[in-house]
């Protein structure tokens, strides 16, 4: 019987990654570098110290710290996200939220946004009661497909794998949940349309698609 539900929060829960590639994408040009469409494309669900470690190594004229980096990556998130007025959670989501919850099932964030940002989204939206943990990824060397962060995420839910679920909408995560030995919902929308999600488990179009019924009673050969 399942008893943890893992969300990913981008692409999952609220789409901020308009404002992510907004805020990228001021900084590469700042850096005077040229990232491509695919090699954007494959740093999804990765965390912002590992994006920016990759792109010091495949751009030698980026000179500035990590962590330097990092931090004029998030200014420039926090002033977009703070005057975007049209943010709302995806379509379905909250109603999936408050059933689960409302039904007694633990619900645990594994996202590879910061800390910050993480608690950014869910204050906007009035997330925080209805989840037991956040996980960052930024507390992790290696970013999804690497499985530690779910592997932290159900060490804290108290459950085994097997009574856990994750939904991921990138190709890295479902990875990840793969890796970790954890039922692994695909999410499929427009926003992930770029995003190979063909080894989840399961694949979905709409949140409307589960429900805490037919989750907690999950069978591997589940049907919806």
């Amino acid at each position: 019987m399942i008893q943890t539900v893992i969300f990913d929060m981008d692409g999952v829960i609220v789409d901020t990654e308009p404002v992510h590639r907004f805020a990228y994408y001021q900084q590469f040009k700042e850096l005077n570098i040229a990232v491509t469409e695919e090699m954007y494309t494959s740093f999804t669900g990765n965390s912002t110290r590992n994006t920016f470690q990759k792109l010091k190594k495949l751009f030698p004229i980026i000179e500035d710290d990590v962590e330097d980096l990092i931090q004029r990556k998030r200014t420039i998130f926090n002033d977009a996200f703070d005057t975007k007025k049209d943010l709302e959670l995806l379509e379905g989501v909250a109603k999936l939220i408050k059933d689960l919850h409302h039904n007694g099932m633990q619900l645990i964030v594994a996202s590879s946004a910061s800390k910050v940002t993480i608690d950014r989204v869910f204050t906007r939206f009035n997330l925080h009661h209805y989840f037991s943990h956040i996980v960052s990824g930024e507390d992790f060397p290696n970013s999804k497909p690497h499985p530690a962060i779910f592997e932290h995420a159900v060490f804290l839910s108290g459950t085994p794998n097997e009574n856990c679920i994750v939904i991921e909408d990138s190709c890295n995560g479902v990875k990840a949940a793969n890796a970790a030995g954890i039922f692994c919902i695909g999410y499929q929308s427009f926003h992930s349309k770029d995003q190979d999600l063909s080894t989840a488990d399961l694949l979905i179009n709409h949140f409307d698609e589960l429900s805490f019924e037919k989750i907690s009673n999950r069978l591997p050969q589940i049907k919806l």
